[in-house]
């Protein structure tokens, strides 16, 4: 898993981490090129996550959630979700692309599927 979450870094300009997490909030694997505490990504990020499908299953009848994107002052955050309980992460910095991520991440998530 670490190999493919280090490829994605290095594929997608303007990533900085990757990390493969579950919805319950417990890192499983990351790769980052700063010194990010990743563990903390993937905690505040499943339980939006989690309130994403609520919303959209449940609320909005919008069926499961396929792919959510997150953008702040000083992040971005992609992520894939993988199989029910699980989820790809790809932080991003201000010069990143979207559609990398959104392609190599979408990719990755089906490669990384049968390890989880």
């Amino acid at each position: 898993m670490l190999a493919q979450l280090t490829q994605l870094v290095n594929d997608v300009d303007g990533a900085w981490a990757a990390a493969i997490g579950g919805l319950d909030g417990l890192l499983i694997e990351g790769h980052a090129t700063t010194a990010a505490n990743l563990n903390l990504l993937i905690a505040e990020h499943a339980g939006l996550l989690q309130a994403a499908n609520s919303a959209y299953a449940q609320t909005l009848n919008g069926g499961q959630t396929r792919e959510l994107y997150l953008r702040g002052e000083r992040l971005s955050v992609y992520l894939c979700p993988v199989k029910s309980e699980y989820f790809l992460l790809i932080a991003l910095d201000a010069r990143s692309n979207l559609g990398q991520a959104r392609l190599y991440g979408r990719d990755a998530a089906r490669k990384l599927e049968p390890m989880l």
